[in-house]
């Protein structure tokens, strides 16, 4: 039996070096892997989603919302791109969280990331199910065919191809990222170029005052649902950046995290911000901002307008369905690496951590993830809606639920780096942000603010219900069972000698033994 230590309310397990063996990851990524990687994972959001803000706060209440966010995301990449080179861990924001907190702020740091990361997935492949069965129609008169314009069905083709690309190894997984970026960006640029002739400034705010006779009271053309509408599209307004985040998560696959890490964080939230500028500008533009709102497929209507009568718009919607594979695949690398470190450090069950021997990928979390998102996703179009249009309200309610995951994290990565700055003065700090502990504030009151705001809109409000349940038996677990299985995994390391110890990069694993813990 292995030996034990209490540490204040966890206990540590000691393992030998055949346990790090068996979950062990390659280096290969570089700045610009880094860079597609981080880009890759938010593009699906200039592709849907985003959308679904118009019909809560109009276009001036989305436009002002994501003013807002844009501010949050600035002030939280700053702080990771200076806290992931001082803590190179796969853990992310579990590792800073840890580090700064301690196991239970580390966990629930951990966990809310844990459900972003599963959830996202399944909105995302939502939305490719539902450009698919439009494709299958439109292109290949497929309605005979049930089985094409089953949601499901593409859900679990997209889901097995590239859970399998992502087990095949970090090389593929990067090369991938990298071209997949390129062609979305192609698309998205395509698009820009398009629209602008057909670009009417009015169809901005087509949306009647208040939102239709049943909502008198609102704002005018540019706020038709009032002051409120720019609350309610705050969790929309995340969807332009939400999981540029996950960079940190390939720390131990990066050839140089010290360098690259804050450059692709930094250099990919800048261009999210200027493809989201002109999506949120030009596709309400074209189709208008009432049409826009109430569709699962944006970029496929604002094609269809901008070619009407014409096949090319489908075939534009195949390949617009490059951009929604890129984050969903992407996200797939996040959610396996997540899973990965919280298991490799005890936090979940250790079997979930096991690499492939030869790959070095973490398959059983990579496999693990799917099952659960699609399962999520099944279960609600199945029960959750009956109603027509239920695959619209579906990819909606997964959002919120994937946001309300996202901000907490923010919130506890924005406070962990003000921690951090106190409580670990003196590690060594490759980068340091120019916006401070003042931009690490102000992004966490906005992430507090969002995770308010989800619960004010009625009709996905019980998807996020649902998501605080699950977050809630998730604490449960950890403190029945998870806390007494802790392992001195780089993550614990590092907060347990105060950041003596930890740095994969430099000393591999398990150089920390528990008679060594300071308590």
């Amino acid at each position: 039996m292995s030996e034990r230590r209490k540490v204040g309310s966890v206990s540590y397990r000691e393992v030998g070096q055949d346990y790090f063996d068996q979950r062990g990851l390659k280096r290969h990524a570089g700045v610009f892997a880094l860079w597609s990687l981080g880009v890759a994972a938010v593009i699906s959001g200039d592709f849907f989603g985003w959308n679904f803000g118009l019909g809560v706060g109009g276009f001036g209440g989305l436009l002002v919302a994501t003013v807002v966010i844009t501010v949050m995301y600035y002030g939280l990449c700053y702080s990771i791109a200076e806290m992931s080179p001082a803590l190179p861990h796969t853990g992310g924001a579990y590792s800073f969280a840890r580090s700064a907190m301690g196991p239970w702020g580390g966990f629930i740091t951990g966990l809310a990331e844990n459900m972003e990361y599963v959830i996202t997935p399944a909105v995302v492949v939502v939305s490719i199910g539902a450009y698919m069965g439009v494709i299958m129609t439109e292109l290949f008169d497929l309605t005979t065919q049930p089985i094409w314009n089953t949601p499901p069905f593409w859900w679990a083709v997209f889901y097995i191809i590239f859970v399998g690309l992502n087990i095949v190894g970090i090389e593929a997984t990067m090369r991938f990222t990298i071209i997949i970026n390129i062609l979305a960006l192609l698309i998205l640029g395509f698009f820009f170029v398009t629209a602008i002739p057909k670009f009417d400034a009015n169809l901005l705010f087509n949306i009647p005052q208040g939102g239709g006779e049943s909502l008198p009271n609102g704002g005018g053309p540019f706020l038709p649902f009032g002051i409120s509408g720019i609350f309610k599209a705050l969790p929309f307004a995340i969807w332009f950046y939400l999981a540029i985040e996950e960079l940190p998560l390939a720390a131990e696959e990066s050839m140089d995290p010290a360098r690259d890490i804050p450059k692709a964080t930094i250099w990919g939230m800048t261009t999210l911000v200027i493809t989201g500028v002109l999506v949120l500008l030009l596709n309400p533009g074209v189709s208008g901002a009432n049409e826009t709102g109430a569709t699962l497929e944006p970029l496929f209507l604002g094609f269809s307008d901008i070619f009407p009568n014409s096949d090319l718009a489908a075939l534009l919607a195949l390949i617009a369905v490059v951009g929604l594979v890129a984050s969903f695949f992407t996200i797939i690398f996040a959610y396996g690496r997540n899973i990965f470190s919280l298991s490799r450090a005890g936090y979940f069950p250790g079997w979930m951590s096991v690499t492939s021997p030869k790959r070095k990928t973490p398959h059983v979390a990579l496999i693990l993830g799917a099952v659960v998102g699609y399962i999520l996703a099944y279960g609600i179009y199945k029960f959750g809606y009956d109603e027509e249009g239920a695959t619209t309200a579906l990819g909606a309610a997964l959002l919120t639920m994937a946001v309300f995951g996202a901000v907490i994290s923010y919130a506890m990565q924005c406070l962990s780096f003000i921690v951090l700055r106190r409580k670990l003065p003196n590690i060594n700090r490759p980068f340091r942000s120019p916006l401070g502990e003042a931009g690490a504030a102000i992004a966490g009151i906005i992430a507090v603010i969002a995770l308010i705001s989800l619960f004010t809109i009625r009709d996905y409000r019980f998807g996020v219900i649902g998501t605080a349940i699950w977050f809630v038996l998730g604490l449960i677990y950890f403190a029945v069972t998870g806390r007494n299985r802790l392992v001195l995994s780089p993550e614990e390391e590092f907060a347990m000698t105060q950041g003596e110890h930890g740095h994969p990069e430099s000393e591999g694993y398990g150089q920390t033994h528990i008679g060594e813990v300071k308590e």
